[in-house]
């Protein structure tokens, strides 16, 4: 017999398989893997700003997506004991949301906002003062009879992440007082970091296993976890008793992930760029047309890894296929054709 839940049932199974993705996040500094530098000078600042009672000075977080930007903004709320308000560039339209924001904020709170490269220049403009000097500037009416009426807002941390450094303005690049360059991952960090995440996830990784998907993980931690889940799957349907290698391979198999970390999006655009440019180089938004991506996507997504593995390089002319890039889809430098 077929018993139908009841809705807090639903609810609570709900919650159940949300917790295991929240709980792979370290809480503090010291779960924090890698990144040793950015850590080091975060305690120093979070001690120094608690010793003297004043909030974090304005923290501008820059790195390629997913390793763990919105993680160190969360323990550094942790840290200082504050309150953590989060939002995104895009998500904020007009001032208004901006400063509906700002007037929300208690002393000492910690306001995160993602993207923030892509916030609109009047809604920037509202920033400045506020990280400034802690005030808001509103205009009342229209016209010749509007007036401008400057309110105190509470002492407040701003952390910005952007994973576009290029696109910020001078003005509020120059705002933020410390600023943190993230670099991608070793592979040993994240095996660790699989090793944990397995933990918490109630599963077994074996030492070669965790090794396996940490290697083809793009060196960031984001993927590391993403393909532990994946490989879990796998282990539970199978019926293994861990993660070890043999099933870590067989995972990245079914997911066509390479020994370089490279599935088959990154693939295509090697080969796009070799078959059909020989090789380069070519402008973004004609490579971007030719794969039916968006250049945004090519830009933050595949770019900063095929760059730091020797994939590809910039140029003024545009992107250019390496050797490396040749030997590794089997096509041999224009030198042995």
């Amino acid at each position: 017999m077929v018993r139908k839940m009841s809705d807090r049932t639903l609810g609570q199974q709900s919650q159940d398989t949300e917790r295991p993705a929240r709980a792979l996040r370290p809480r503090t500094l010291e779960e924090f893997v890698g990144q040793g530098g950015v850590k080091k000078r975060l305690r120093i600042y979070i001690e120094a700003a608690k010793s003297r009672g004043e909030p974090l000075d304005h923290v501008l977080l820059l790195s390629p997506p997913g390793l763990g930007k919105t993680t160190l903004a969360h323990i550094v709320a942790q840290a200082m004991e504050a309150s953590i308000k989060v939002s995104s560039g895009p998500a904020i339209e007009r001032p208004g949301d901006l400063a509906a924001i700002l007037t929300r904020l208690s002393p000492g709170d910690i306001l995160f906002i993602d993207e923030i490269h892509r916030l609109r220049r009047p809604v920037e403009e509202v920033l400045y003062p506020a990280m400034e000097d802690y005030k808001l500037d509103i205009v009342l009416g229209e016209g010749p009879h509007a007036r401008s009426i400057r309110l105190d807002l509470a002492p407040f941390t701003l952390i910005g992440a952007t994973t576009r450094e290029g696109l910020l303005t001078s003005p509020l690049r120059d705002r933020f007082e410390v600023t943190f360059r993230m670099s991608f991952y070793t592979a040993e960090e994240l095996a660790l970091i699989v090793t944990r995440g397995a933990h918490r996830l109630g599963v077994e990784a074996a030492e070669d296993g965790a090794w396996e998907l940490a290697s083809r993980a793009r060196g960031t931690p984001r993927i590391a976890l993403r393909l532990l889940r994946r490989a879990r799957d796998v282990a539970q349907v199978e019926g293994a008793p861990c993660v070890d290698r043999e099933l870590a391979r067989r995972t990245l198999d079914i997911l066509g992930i390479d020994e370089q970390g490279l599935d088959s999006a990154d693939r295509n655009l090697l080969r796009v760029l070799l078959e059909r440019f020989g090789g380069g180089p070519v402008g973004l938004e004609t490579l971007a047309a030719a794969l039916g991506e968006d250049k945004e996507t090519i830009l933050e997504v595949y770019e900063p890894y095929l760059i730091t593995r020797g994939f590809i390089r910039r140029t003024p002319q545009g992107r250019v296929a390496t050797d490396r890039a040749r030997t590794h889809l089997g096509q041999a430098p224009p030198g042995l054709l």
